[in-house]
């Protein structure tokens, strides 16, 4: 018998919030971090999101940590775009995105775009 088996998602969010809340130390430190070290957060981090229903809890943290926010969102792109920055600076984004993409399309160099 094959039985399809779907793991439970975790309601629990300690492991997401410590990891968050170390993702933010990071990001604001004074002394220089190591690759390794910010890679694995993220990596940890990334599991710990893809395990986690999306929620109000789930919202509360975002919203206090904005280096985790910006992971989640870049893991949820292809579905919801840039839904938890602000809209300028999503707009902001975009249309560099576009930019480059046009450039890089022509074969016209960043330098270019100054000009």
């Amino acid at each position: 018998m094959n039985a399809t088996h779907t793991p439970a998602h975790k309601a629990d969010l300690a492991v997401t919030h410590v990891l968050a809340q170390l993702l933010e130390r990071l990001e604001h430190s004074a002394v220089p971090v190591g690759p390794e070290q910010y890679r694995s957060v993220v990596t940890h981090l990334v599991e710990q999101f893809r395990d986690s229903e999306p929620g109000s809890e789930l919202g509360r943290l975002l919203d206090a940590y904005p280096a985790a926010s910006e992971v989640y969102e870049n893991l949820n792109y292809q579905h919801a775009g840039l839904c938890r920055s602000a809209l300028d600076a999503s707009l902001a984004g975009e249309l560099a995105a576009r930019k480059a993409i046009e450039r890089a399309m022509h074969g016209v160099g960043p330098e270019a775009a100054h000009e």
